[in-house]
């Protein structure tokens, strides 16, 4: 399609887990908004899977206009080939000028394969988006995130971009979208590969992109003994074990509890850094956090420049009694 041939509106993917809608995908319904506010026109939603109704609701409660709600047996389970084929016949239908996908894995593997059957451009790790006249411009980063880059699609449409994880904001129940069930099949012999069975470790339940709180430990914590009090402050604050690199080539922890540019973008509303020095590459997976708090010896570690609470002492003996304190506070 060329941009003569389309409309106004942005259609969002917003993908689904465990019958909810991810953090990920509602946060690319920000963008979309500001965007559709410009051109004059609306935010579509699609969702895709099994019984999906609630996810459908929780998305038109958080900015959509529309939602376009596919529930189908062929969809129950995540495949590339079938959500692809789907989105596409979506996409030929609404003919929207942009599409976003919020940027997990899926979404990752989903831009690309759009836009190879859209004879279209796809854009990654998508970190604010402007407009320069007609035009969309995506800005990404390079080098750990030290270089932006300004990305414009050409007269291909529609337009497809991957937001970065944590970039832009969640919306909290701002809008009453309308939802619409829609019957979408894949087409014949779309689907390669069949999914039979999936068999999950119990370290994939983490869940580090939507967490509210977040306690990470660096190689200054010394030891897997050490570790541990990351992961007893976690569990005393109800939030998640975050790790660097290093951290986990030392095998303290599992490699999906890793956060940075090779690990996972976070945004919660506390993120915790202990024995962490502040190298690029995992500043630029925590950017997005709303407070950080920085525990280290060094007090000219990196780190302390994006914390809006520093604390230059040993980990070792900061943590226990952070731990103490907060345990008097849960007794009172």
């Amino acid at each position: 399609m060329r941009k003569e041939d389309t409309t106004n509106n942005i259609l969002v993917y917003v993908e689904t887990a465990d019958g909810a809608p991810v953090k990920a995908g509602l946060e690319a319904l920000t963008p979309a908004r500001k965007l559709a506010e410009k051109r004059g026109g609306q935010v579509i939603a699609a969702v895709i899977g099994k019984n999906i109704s609630e996810a459908a609701g929780c998305v038109a409660a958080s900015g959509a206009d529309r939602v376009l709600a596919v529930d189908s047996d062929e969809a129950a389970v995540y495949d590339l080939d079938v959500y692809a084929d789907i989105l596409k016949q979506i996409i030929e239908k609404e003919k929207p000028d942009t599409v976003l996908l919020g940027g997990t894995g899926d979404g990752k593997d989903l831009a690309p394969k759009l836009a190879a059957q859209l004879d279209t451009a796809a854009v990654n790790d998508v970190t604010e988006i402007k407009t320069d006249g007609e035009k969309e411009v995506f800005v990404t980063t390079e080098y750990s995130g030290a270089v932006c880059c300004d990305v414009v699609v050409g007269e291909a449409r529609p337009a497809i971009a991957v937001t970065r994880s944590g970039a832009f904001k969640k919306p909290e129940n701002v809008g009453t979208g309308t939802v619409e069930a829609r019957e979408v099949k894949a087409g014949d012999g779309v689907m390669k590969t069949k999914i039979r069975d999936t068999v999950k470790e119990i370290t994939e339940t983490v869940n580090l992109e939507d967490a509210e709180i977040i306690v990470s430990g660096g190689r200054g914590m010394g030891s897997k003994e050490n570790f541990g009090l990351v992961e007893q402050l976690a569990e005393i604050l109800g939030g998640e074990v975050g790790a660097t690199r290093p951290a986990i080539e030392d095998g303290w922890i599992a490699k999906n509890h890793q956060v940075g540019q090779s690990g996972k973008t976070v945004s919660p509303k506390l993120y915790i850094a202990a024995g962490i020095s502040g190298a690029t590459q995992h500043l630029s997976g925590i950017t997005g956090s709303d407070y950080i708090v920085a525990i280290n010896k060094d007090e000219d570690a990196p780190i302390f420049s994006v914390a809006n609470v520093g604390i230059v002492g040993d980990a070792m003996k900061v943590l226990p009694v952070m731990i103490e304190e907060i345990k008097k506070i849960r007794e009172a």
